[in-house]
């Protein structure tokens, strides 16, 4: 294909028959590790009907299902599509960052204590059972009003809502068309960690770039303690999404979508399928947000028990696989679909909290267990290149079968702990697969974001000790 550099840290290209051309977010270390899957996949989204303007790789970009994972495209609401595949299996995979009042000092010396504390407090794993017990009606409220409800219930703070994307609860979710099977897996997960890259980690404020929009975070001084979560909308959201790709194939089909790849089933954005799906999609985007908000009230249980004196602030919750209907200065009201992408919206937008609008959105991009992550802020830029996306973590170079024939678990375990992180994970296996090889390099994952102006870093952060599911 014809590779062009459109700007700096920007590529694009278009083949006969796309409809719109596609652009690469990346510096060229970036760009020579993307795999050749990942464009033949993004030109065929770029194939779909309705798509406007053009479509997005971000620099984690890897080959997923359908769309790649750091895939981003925006599709008119008459005349486009709306995909399961452009969402994913895990619907509103997200991440939490709490900003604490606690010195990397201080909890050093208790990171076991500690960590093994959350472990136990927070379920994770492979098929993890919940804590809670919830009836179907309990579900159903879960699925409509999602972290709201749970911080009603007294598992949170109000100022958590405020700091989380939809608010912790997106309008249109109809529980009517979340199937029974869909209902069966997420009734005993929620409020459990998961599995794969699913993580719980306390961090060490290393570097802040910009101490006024880091303030303004809650991020004040370098050596202070943060906490992320990672999770997402367990075997609730899978089931939706496995469901309705069933569902899309035949409205494809009725619809006369000529379909470049079948894990790009789809349908018309105002056809019945479609909004069923959207309707199912958004009650486990709110399950999600709730699945975040237990998991933040007993990590605050755990640190009030090892450090009293501890206070944790929501900084911001975002998600990563979500398709939204945004509007758009160029383009009006669009919906679009961020797999494996999360929202950057630059200053002013009234989405966003209060005390944030004038600096922008934070955004939060985690590398893998044995690297750092980063706390970045959106730009006017990206409202404008990206329809306000940036990349959502680092972005796999090896899928988990060849990490975990790479490595032993044991000596992944070894090494970090060598560093002087604790870890602990529910098996080894899964530390096999998450080890720092098998992801590309966040460092450079984040200079091309600021390269070619998608985000721009606010702090860094490194692990201090991680829960794995």
């Amino acid at each position: 294909m014809d590779l062009k550099k459109k700007s700096e840290g920007v590529w694009e290209f278009r083949e006969k028959d796309m409809n719109v051309p596609a652009r690469i977010y990346a510096n060229k270390r970036i760009l020579d590790s993307i795999e050749e899957g990942v464009y033949t996949q993004i030109s065929n989204v770029a194939r779909l009907p309705g798509v406007i303007d053009h479509v997005c790789v971000m620099p984690d970009g890897h080959f997923g299902y359908g769309f790649p994972i750091g895939g981003v495209a925006a599709f008119d609401v008459e005349e486009g599509v709306v995909s399961p595949g452009g969402v994913g299996y895990d619907i509103n995979c997200g991440v939490r960052l709490l900003a604490s009042n606690m010195e990397a000092s201080d909890v050093k010396p208790k990171i076991k204590d500690l960590i093994d504390l959350l472990f136990d407090n927070v379920p994770s794993g492979l098929g993890s059972k919940s804590r809670l017990r919830i009836s179907d009606e309990d579900l159903e409220t879960v699925c409509m009003s999602g972290a709201e409800w749970v911080v009603e219930e007294g598992f949170g703070l109000q100022e958590d809502l405020e700091r989380t994307e939809e608010s912790g609860r997106i309008p249109g979710a109809d529980f009517s068309k979340v199937g029974k099977r869909a209902i069966q897996r997420g009734r005993p997960q929620l409020g459990t960690l998961g599995s794969g890259n699913h993580f719980l980690e306390v961090q060490e404020v290393q570097k802040i770039y910009d101490p006024d929009v880091a303030k303004k975070f809650g991020i004040t001084h370098e050596g202070q303690v943060t906490v992320m979560v990672h999770c997402g909308s367990r075997g609730l959201g899978y089931q939706v999404a496995d469901d309705y790709i069933k569902v899309m194939l035949s409205a494809a089909k009725e619809q006369g979508i000529n379909l470049p790849d079948l894990q790009l089933a789809c349908a018309k954005i105002p056809s019945e399928p479609a909004m069923d799906y959207i309707g199912a999609m958004y009650c486990a985007v709110n399950y999600a947000f709730a699945n975040r908000q237990y998991i933040t009230h007993w990590v605050r249980e755990s640190f009030e028990k090892l450090f009293p004196k501890s206070q944790l602030n929501q900084v911001y919750d975002v998600c990563h696989n979500i398709a939204k209907f945004e509007d758009h200065e160029e383009y009006g009201r669009i919906c679009v679909h961020r797999k494996g992408a999360t929202r950057a919206f630059g200053p002013g937008r009234e989405e966003l909290p209060e005390v944030y609008r004038d600096v922008g959105q934070p955004v939060i991009v985690p590398g893998d267990m044995g690297t750092a992550s980063y706390l970045l802020v959106g730009t006017d830029a990206a409202m404008k290149e990206s329809f306000g996306s940036v990349c959502h973590g680092a972005g796999r170079l090896m899928s988990r079968a060849k990490a975990s024939n790479t490595t032993r678990g044991e000596d992944v375990e070894r090494e970090l702990r060598a560093k002087g992180e604790y870890v602990k994970a529910a098996s080894m296996k899964v530390l096999a697969e998450e080890h720092s090889g098998a992801y590309k390099n966040i460092d450079e994952v984040i200079k091309s974001v600021e390269l070619s102006g998608l985000s721009r870093p606010i702090a860094k952060m490194v692990p201090l000790g991680v829960a794995k599911g």
